[in-house]
């Protein structure tokens, strides 16, 4: 026999459906973009990235991530700077905007190293900057094993990339070199980090949680975002293993590569990834060419996919009908 709902959670009913948050008018959230090595925030071809957001999804407030207001200082800040105290800085900066500190929550767009350091505020600030959904191009999660980063002709990168070789694991080395800081060393014939790796690393032990020692916070973190989205590029030959954007582990003398799933990081979920999977938040993604060799239609289905405000809010409503209900 059919049970009718009381005359009074049908209002309530009726009230979240008509909520001005629902419905074609909602408004997108935030979204902020963080840049690769070498490129900065006032970049040409990063505000077309943001402006294709505000076509595909308009209304949206976009702010590029920044360590210094001129763009040639920040340039510098990809190259020479202490990961961990760039990413409190941004924290500081987002927590205290006068926009994104009212959002109800924000999406990120991380490019190359951008994609690692976003995932490392998520995990390290997530009590202050509420992002709800992460997308990374060609990222680094699982670190590089050579320092192949350097585009062609940029003698700037090349200089930085000399002193790096010379000594990965010094200290200084480790708190003023930005891609030093997810360079990682395992031993191939196990697949696990290497001693020095986890001894000196400045970022990347940390933030994948390597150490015997947990941060149960990074992992309650970014178990909380809606969707983490990896893209790796199906061409890419400057960062190595490309499938570290994917958290996989290559063996680059066999060339063999171990999916996430069936390594520790995951099984153990000492970040979150495997709570995040089982709730359908986890999405590995291919597109096509070189290393941010990317065209607006794979834009394009992000914004609409990942950042749609509609989508957004009526998973919202229907997530307070049926609290609604079940009272």
């Amino acid at each position: 026999m059919l049970s009718l709902l009381p005359l009074s959670t049908l209002l309530l009913v009726t009230q979240a459906l008509a909520s001005p948050l629902t419905g074609t008018e909602s408004k997108p959230l935030p979204l902020l973009i963080w840049h690769g090595l070498g490129d900065n925030y006032a970049a040409d071809g990063l505000h077309s990235v943001g402006d294709l957001a505000n076509e595909t999804n308009p209304g949206t407030y976009v702010y590029y991530i920044r360590l210094d207001e001129d763009a040639g200082s920040d340039r510098s800040a990809t190259f020479l700077g202490n990961v961990t105290e760039q990413i409190a800085q941004v924290c500081n900066d987002i927590a205290e905007h006068d926009v994104l500190s009212q959002a109800p929550g924000l999406n990120a767009l991380g490019f190359s190293q951008g994609g690692q350091f976003l995932r490392g505020l998520i995990e390290r600030c997530g009590d202050r900057v509420n992002i709800k959904n992460l997308v990374t191009f060609g990222s680094q999660h699982n670190g590089i094993a050579k320092y192949q980063i350097c585009k062609d002709g940029d003698w700037i990168c090349k200089g930085y990339i000399g002193l790096l070789k010379a000594n990965t694991w010094g200290a200084w080395v480790q708190g003023h070199l930005v891609p030093a800081q997810y360079f990682k060393t395992t031993n191939e014939t196990t697949g696990e980090p290497t001693d020095e790796y986890l001894e000196a690393s400045n970022f990347l032990a940390d933030i994948n949680n390597e150490r015997k020692l947990k941060n149960v916070t990074y992992a309650k973190n970014l178990a909380a975002l809606d969707n983490f989205v990896m893209y790796i590029f199906e061409d890419d030959t400057t960062v190595i293993p490309k499938e570290s954007g994917w958290f996989a582990y290559t063996n680059i003398t066999t060339e063999h590569v171990t999916p996430l799933r069936e390594r520790d990081i995951y099984k153990e979920d000492w970040i979150g990834l495997k709570k995040l999977d089982e709730k359908g938040g986890l999405h590995f993604k291919t597109t096509e060419g070189g290393h941010m060799n990317l065209g607006d239609k794979v834009l394009k289905d992000v914004f609409k996919t990942y950042f749609s405000p509609a989508k957004a809010s009526w998973n919202g409503v229907f997530e307070s009908v049926q609290e609604i209900i079940e009272l």
